[in-house]
């Protein structure tokens, strides 16, 4: 009986650590995420745009963390410069063409821990039709359950460059800055149960 009961506590046991042990997958709140881009404007300024999200999932394992991945989905009906006539011109045909192109999507294909909260997150971007690698540097902020929904919650800052000529998206380069700064922030929770 004693027997039983020893495998009895060790498989509960194994099973309270493998249930905290498995990837959590989030939501990406779009109400708390943005996807910003500056470039140079003839070396004068650095504009700066705001993407946003439609759609994304995180799934971050916390003991594994390189088995983690992020896909987001960015419309660019959603593009905001503060500027009504650079929104328009942006998604003209010589920039991103959204009427052809319409959304913008990043799928990681590898996250790589470097310590502590630092991580670098290799994924395929599509814009304007074009797929290309592209590297950000992430920083993992927070998880726990968030303060006003009660909800698990994650929250990441990235940044990275990218050449928008790559993408097909070279209108007036040189004089307009061909690289382009990413800024991302995000906030990401563990969907309510339907």
């Amino acid at each position: 009986m004693r027997t039983l009961r020893y495998v009895l506590l060790a498989g509960l046991l194994g099973a309270a650590v493998s249930a905290q042990a498995a990837p959590t997958t989030y939501k990406l709140d779009p109400g708390h995420t943005m996807v910003l881009f500056s470039w140079s404007h003839f070396g004068y300024s650095h504009p700066t745009a705001d993407i946003g999200i439609a759609d994304g999932t995180l799934v971050y394992d916390a003991e594994h963390p390189a088995q983690s991945s992020v896909e987001v989905s960015m419309p660019l009906s959603l593009l905001d410069t503060h500027v009504p006539a650079l929104d328009k011109h942006l998604k003209e045909a010589d920039f991103f063409n959204a009427d052809k192109y319409p959304v913008i999507t990043f799928k990681s294909t590898r996250v790589q821990p470097l310590g502590g909260d630092n991580f670098k997150v290799t994924g395929d971007l599509t814009v304007h039709g074009v797929t290309r690698p592209v590297t950000l540097d992430a920083h993992l902020n927070k998880v726990g359950p968030h303060p006003m929904t009660k909800a698990q919650s994650i929250g990441f800052d990235a940044t990275g460059t990218l050449k928008r000529s790559d993408f097909g998206v070279g209108a007036y380069v040189p004089m307009v800055g061909d690289e382009i700064q990413l800024r991302i922030t995000t906030e990401a929770a563990v969907p309510k149960a339907k």
